[in-house]
This record gives C-alpha cells, structure tokens and sequence, in this order.
C-alpha cells in the first residue's frame, strides 16, 4: 500500500477546525501542559550523565518558542488549541560541549500524545516531531510553487505512525527510523505527495576511523552498539550529515567527508 498523498486537505481543515473548537467549548483540551520526558538511554546516561533539554514547541499565537531545562526540571507551556502540531526535546550535555542537535529528539504531537494536561514525549515520536518542521521548512521554501498547501496540520499522523509498526517499512527502517534523510523526505512530500516508499535508510559508506577500541553508542536512542575488539580496526557507518559516536574514552563526530575525536579528560 503506497500513501501518495495527504488526505484531502479541505475536508481535514475543515475536520479539525470543527473537532476542535467542540473539544475546546467542553473542556477536552486544556491551554498549559506539563512536560513528561522519556527516560534516556541508560548509556547515555552512564558514560555522560543525565542530560538537559532544549524543548521546542508553538506557542497559541504561532510563535516558535525555546526553553532550555536542567535535568528533573518541570516545565509547564501553552499550547495552540486549533491545530495539530508538534513538541520536540533535544538532549544535551552543556558540561562536554555536547550542544542541542547533534543527539537525537524525543517528541510529541498534540493532541494525540496529551492525557489530560500533560503531554507525553517518547523517542519513537520525535520522528514524527522533526519530520514536523522539516515539512514547515519545505513548505516554506517552495511556497510560491505549492500548488497543494501539504502543511504538517493536515498530515495523517496516525497513519504515518502505523507504518513503523507493520512489515510495509524495511526492518532496518523500522528498527531506526533515523536512518532515513527526512529533510530530503520532506521536500518531496511537499512538491509531489507522501510516498512510504521513500522511506527508507540513507546511503551509507563504512568508514575505518583510528578511535580507541571498545564499545561504541550512537546519538539515535534506537542504534545498535558497535563493539571493536583489541587488533580490531574501528569501522563506522558514515552518512552525509554529521553523527556523534559516544564510548567511555570520548566523543566522535563523523561524517562521509571528515571526523573529529575528542577525548573524555
């Protein structure tokens, strides 16, 4: 089954447009949430230490807003009521030069991820999340040429969602939906429709890289670890954008072009 295209996104807008003004006069939805975070990968957790947060989200007037939260810090936040949209929480780790960015989100889509007046982040939704914004982005930039306003309000997430749950997705894909180059995927999406069958991972080059041995995680809560044996030359999958590599020795930043290695002191 291929999904080529959004649903019919007049008969959506209007949908929701009467969803949720109902919803709102009874009460269903509230205006300030409270923010749940998903529990970080444990090895994350134990070669860096329990990480901050950079939470992104819109604001009721439409506004992008930024909040930066320390670990165990709550943060409660009004959310637009009239529109499907989107919450995103990149981890970070000030104290090693570890930036918001360059490990991978948790998220959220409201009002699907909400119970009551808090709203529930997880790791599998921050796809959803970032591939949120890359469809704002791409539309943005081809808006004079549009002919279909394909904005992420009218998208069928709960469809989208259910690809990563059956056998129509490769497995690799399904096991980490990072691998995917969802900025290209979304420009596409944007210019010609939804295709699942553009779902699938980036091209990808093993690259010998002369780190220390032992084992290494990646900044997707979903990879697998690679383990390098003493005599063993380090090999690591490269991709065009930028991926951090974590071991208890330090920190590598790598692409298909260059790599960086930053020892822990």
């Amino acid at each position: 089954m291929v999904m080529k295209k959004f649903v019919s996104w007049r008969f959506v807008a209007l949908f929701l447009a009467v969803v949720f003004s109902t919803a709102c006069f009874e009460g269903v939805f509230h205006s300030q949430y409270t923010l749940v975070l998903p529990r970080p990968p444990e090895a994350w957790v134990s070669i860096l230490g329990e990480p901050h947060w950079r939470v992104e989200w819109l604001a009721p007037n439409g506004s992008k807003k930024f909040q930066d939260i320390a670990p165990s810090q709550r943060l409660e936040f009004e959310l637009p009521q009239t529109w499907i949209n989107a919450v995103t929480a990149w981890p970070y780790w000030p104290a090693l030069g570890i930036g918001p960015g360059l490990f991978r989100p948790c998220g959220a889509i409201f009002p699907y991820d909400t119970v009551g007046s808090r709203i529930y982040l997880s790791w599998q939704a921050g796809i959803d999340a970032v591939f949120y914004w890359e469809l704002v982005n791409a539309y943005r930039q081809n808006a004079s040429t549009s002919r279909v306003p394909r904005l992420p309000q009218y998208f069928d997430w709960l469809r989208f969602r259910e690809l990563f749950q059956t056998d129509v997705l490769r497995q690799e894909m399904r096991d980490d939906p990072w691998l995917a180059a969802w900025p290209s995927i979304a420009e596409r999406t944007v210019s010609s429709g939804f295709d699942r069958r553009r779902l699938v991972p980036e091209a990808v080059v093993q690259r010998p890289i002369p780190v220390p041995h032992g084992v290494w995680h990646g900044s997707s809560p979903f990879s697998r670890p690679l383990v390098f044996e003493e005599g063993q030359p380090p090999v690591f999958p490269a991709r065009a954008l930028t991926e951090v590599w974590i071991s208890s020795e330090g920190i590598l930043r790598s692409n298909n072009s260059a790599w960086s290695f930053t020892p822990f002191e």
